[in-house]
């Protein structure tokens, strides 16, 4: 069965708009704004300190009731020294497939509720739908949470949630959470023939990782284990590092970022303490023996929990029905999921298209997945009509 065509005219439109995390989300989100107020659908924007972006937030249904909530993110990854076929912000279809930036992550479940709207408005819903759609998500979950702010004064919240990311349409009621930091390292600089004299902050930034690296290799060998997650341990990772200016100079400074993508039930504090008890004992005094201003400083990047939904409630109940499955899975990239469930909404992940497909060229979403996501939603808006 193939999807609708006016589901693919709002991938086509959606796609259009270059919502790269570190540009501003505001004319998608005006585009959906004007297209509900078409509909007769008033929303709500909330949004950031700067007024570049916005979080988006409607009900459709019963004002005074609380709802099932789809929650999507309308940023997406930067397309930068990637090699594409084609322009990434103009929908290709080719081979039942349609290509572009954010067709899996995340903006054809979007598109699919906008595109049901229209025949959704007609009916007498006894549960309301609530419409959850935010902004940079991929850097850290950072818009949704100005959304759960403003959420937390409204009289009444959505129920449940249900997240939109890319699972191929299976229900996942767990997933990892992530916390990462960037880590500064001040050293003392001097000229590499008295390196004595100096502390070499990419040195002592050197170490650092490779005692990261040692954590990540005993949570491999030796867990705590979940084996429904890929892979099923906590993860241990540092992606960026920088530092130094000329080999004969002894660096002041180094900086690297790094991170942990942690089992729900994994304290990723205890995992930093270790790296800062590690420091204190081993590093610090010697790099203090020559400049006692040595250290190290921690920058939080971002954190977002874990998700563990439990099997039997209420929100992951509904997306089995919904999907005709009889089990759930768990998932190790992080969602918007896990702030909605510690602010007292509960959520499952289910959206089209599959993670594998996400963040590299040629992004693309099978059409047979969109239909499957139409079907959903249908069935969806079936359960909440009286």
């Amino acid at each position: 069965m193939a999807p609708s065509e006016r589901t693919l005219e709002q991938i086509r439109r959606l796609v259009s708009f270059d919502t790269v995390s570190r540009n501003s989300n505001l004319a998608l989100i005006e585009h959906v704004r004007d297209y509900l107020a078409d509909l007769g659908v008033e929303s709500a924007l909330v949004g950031d300190e700067s007024g570049e972006k916005a979080n988006l937030y409607a009900t459709i249904g019963p004002p005074g009731v609380p709802g099932i909530a789809l929650s999507g993110h309308t940023d997406v990854v930067p397309v930068d020294d990637q090699d594409w076929d084609s322009d990434p912000f103009e929908v290709v279809e080719r081979d039942g497939r349609l290509f572009g930036r954010g067709t899996a992550d995340m903006k054809s479940f979007i598109a699919a509720t906008l595109a049901a709207l229209p025949s959704l408005v007609e009916r007498d819903l006894e549960t309301p739908i609530h419409l959850a759609f935010s902004f940079d998500e991929e850097i850290g979950c950072k818009g949704v949470r100005h959304l759960l702010g403003w959420l937390a004064e409204r009289p009444v919240r959505p129920r449940g949630v249900i997240v939109g990311e890319p699972t191929g349409m299976e229900v996942v009621r767990a997933h990892k959470g992530k916390v990462s930091f960037r880590c500064h390292v001040h050293g003392r600089e001097s000229h590499s023939g008295l390196a004595h004299l100096g502390v070499n902050a990419v040195e002592a930034a050197a170490e650092a990782v490779a005692f990261l690296k040692r954590l990540a290799r005993r949570y491999r060998d030796d867990g705590p284990f979940d084996e429904e997650l890929t892979p099923p341990y906590t993860t241990v990772h540092t992606g960026v590092i920088r530092g130094g200016t000329q080999v004969n100079i002894v660096p002041r400074h180094c900086s690297f970022d790094f991170e942990f993508r942690h089992l729900p039930a994994d304290d990723p504090d205890r995992i930093f303490e270790a790296l800062t008890r590690h420091l204190d004992e081993s590093l610090l005094p010697e790099m203090r023996a020559v400049d006692p201003d040595a250290r190290f400083e921690f920058e939080p990047l971002s954190r977002i929990p874990g998700l563990a939904a439990d099997e039997s409630s209420e929100i992951v109940q509904l997306a089995l029905a919904l999907t005709g499955r009889n089990r759930t899975g768990k998932v190790s990239f992080g969602t918007e999921g896990g702030l909605f469930e510690r602010d007292g909404m509960p959520a499952v992940v289910c959206g089209p298209g599959h993670i594998a497909q996400a963040h590299k060229p040629n992004e693309f979403i099978a059409l047979t997945q969109i239909a499957e996501c139409e079907r959903f939603l249908a069935r969806l808006f079936d359960r909440c009509a009286r």
